[in-house]
């Protein structure tokens, strides 16, 4: 029996363990790209305060004070205007799309009433579906009219300067008035939890063949690569369909999370979310090696999905970069979808956009799934 250390021994160990993380890359690059992608997105990505949130104006009114006010509310940079609107129904379905966080209302006669000393008020109406999107703006909202105020009634209009306030402003939080953090969470979860559990499941349940050797069975058979990928994918929307069901009780008992939508949108919505995020458990299953890097694959996915989609953080706050890698994530297009059929009463036609780029994103991964498994294959 041999005792005490030896360094002979310690070193064949050490140098057995770098080879062994060398031969496996996939776990060696997570561990180097984990970091570095938790370090960007919480650098750089992550943004509380959002700014530069997408506003429309309906002008029933311009003067000296109406442009101090809109000139105050850009320089604040919380606002960034993208045009004006018609009428109410044009601000409200902009608001209900998605395309504005703000509409703000100028109401006739607007700089008249100010000089007769009529107070009248100024309405912004918010998408408050995501609170912490729209909180600092509106709260920002009074002490902008007061300084825009200020600074153009001088002079001889001072008169109309004093008490009281020359000019309201009425807040409207449309979709979540009461700025209910979990009427934004919840339906935001739904996408989080189908994610992880779809990409999962199908990964690890394809490679658990392959490690079987049931895998090799299957292609000696004729079966084509796309009935492979499809066999089994649709196994598991099953397993979808009983999430989602849990789930929509679960929000209403518990949290009264209302769902005011068409629910047609949400189920056609919610099929195409769970077949790419399949696919998506598909395409890892032909790169993991094993049933241990497709867990850590899919864990790896879940990062971007949780930080980059809108789920936690507002996506009007992040930069272009994390934007753009947000959009080429599919759940932050059923995040949208979801939040607007709940909250927003949306339709079919209401979320068309959203559907067209989750059909894209399933596109363009079924094509690189196919050509993986076509590869592995050979």
């Amino acid at each position: 029996m041999r005792l005490g250390f030896s360094i002979a021994r310690f070193l064949a160990v050490l140098s057995k363990e770098f080879v062994q993380m060398r031969r496996d890359k996939i776990t060696f690059v997570m561990m180097i790209g984990v970091p570095i992608m938790q370090l960007l997105i919480f650098g750089y990505a992550i943004n509380s305060d959002p700014r530069h949130l997408p506003t429309l104006v309906e002008m029933g009114d311009e003067g000296p004070v109406t442009r101090a006010i809109l000139m105050g509310m850009s320089n604040s940079t919380y606002f960034d205007f993208q045009g004006t609107v018609t009428g109410p129904e044009e601000g409200d379905r902009a608001l209900r799309d998605g395309s504005a966080n703000f509409v703000i209302v100028i109401p006739q006669n607007f700089e008249r009433d100010i000089l007769r000393g009529l107070s009248p008020d100024i309405l912004l109406s918010a998408d408050a579906s995501d609170p912490a999107a729209v909180g600092g703006a509106a709260s920002a909202m009074s002490g902008i009219v007061a300084t825009a105020i200020a600074e153009t009634l001088t002079g001889p209009l001072r008169f109309a300067a004093g008490a009281p306030p020359p000019v309201g402003v009425v807040v409207h939080k449309q979709y979540n008035p009461e700025g209910s953090t979990s009427i934004n969470i919840v339906p935001g979860l739904l996408g989080v939890i189908l994610s992880l559990t779809m990409v999962m499941i199908t990964a690890v349940a394809i490679v658990r063949e392959s490690e079987k050797g049931t895998m090799e069975t299957l292609i000696a058979t004729p079966v084509r690569p796309f009935e492979v990928m499809l066999g089994k994918i649709l196994p598991y929307v099953v397993v979808g369909y009983v999430q989602t069901a849990v789930f929509l009780l679960a929000s209403r008992l518990l949290f009264n999370v209302p769902f005011i939508g068409a629910p047609l949108a949400f189920f056609i919505g919610f099929n195409l979310f769970v077949i790419v995020n399949l696919a998506l458990g598909f395409l890892i299953s032909t790169v993991a090696r094993s049933q241990m890097q497709a867990m850590q694959l899919s864990f790896f996915t879940l990062l971007p999905t949780i930080l980059l989609s809108g789920f936690m953080f507002p996506f009007a706050a992040m930069p272009g970069w994390a934007q753009t890698i947000g959009n080429a994530i599919p759940a932050t297009h059923f995040l949208r979808l979801v939040r607007k059929v709940m909250l927003k009463g949306a339709n079919l036609a209401d979320i068309a956009g959203d559907l067209a780029n989750i059909a894209l994103i399933l596109l363009v991964i079924s094509v690189i799934a196919l050509r993986r498994y076509r590869q592995t294959l050979d």
